[in-house]
């Protein structure tokens, strides 16, 4: 059976997420989405929604077989405990496969790296980006002054 891992921060869960994961799940039998917590994502803004929310979603979705939360000091932990035989990292995430690889073997993970591929929007208006979703939120909803309180 071949283990394969994705991981990110999954805010927002969108049709490129989908996409991804589905991709990583061709990579193998088994997929194992680890979701990134608040203090390990310092590459963009932090997440709006809390990571048991955002792993709960990406576990609803059918191409993962468990979702988990990363480790709050050290991202490679749930590597190691999973022992996967691929990586699949994400068609834009910033992490370099050369690095990951040699962080891997520095750590006597033997997997190999590969990147997933990219989704162009399949219609007009479609968003693949959680800051997307975020800028037309704030655009079309604006500072809320506006909203009816619930």
């Amino acid at each position: 059976m071949t283990r394969v891992v994705a991981q990110g921060t999954f805010d927002l869960l969108h049709p490129g997420h989908v996409h991804y994961l589905e991709d990583a799940a061709a990579h193998g039998d088994e997929l194992h989405a680890i979701v990134a917590r608040r203090t390990n994502v310092t590459h963009k803004p932090a997440p709006v929604l809390c990571a048991r929310q955002r792993r709960d979603m990406v576990e609803a979705l059918d191409a993962v077989d468990e979702a988990h939360l990363g480790d709050p000091e050290d991202v490679f932990v749930p590597i190691e405990r999973l022992d996967p035989d691929v990586i699949v990292l994400g068609f834009d995430q910033h992490h370099d496969e050369a690095d990951i690889a040699g962080a891997l073997a520095d750590r006597g993970i033997d997997c190999r790296v590969e990147r997933a591929s990219g989704r162009e929007p399949k219609y007009e208006d479609e968003l693949l980006s959680s800051g997307d979703i975020v800028d037309r939120i704030l655009r079309e909803r604006g500072d809320g002054a506006d909203a009816t309180p619930s």
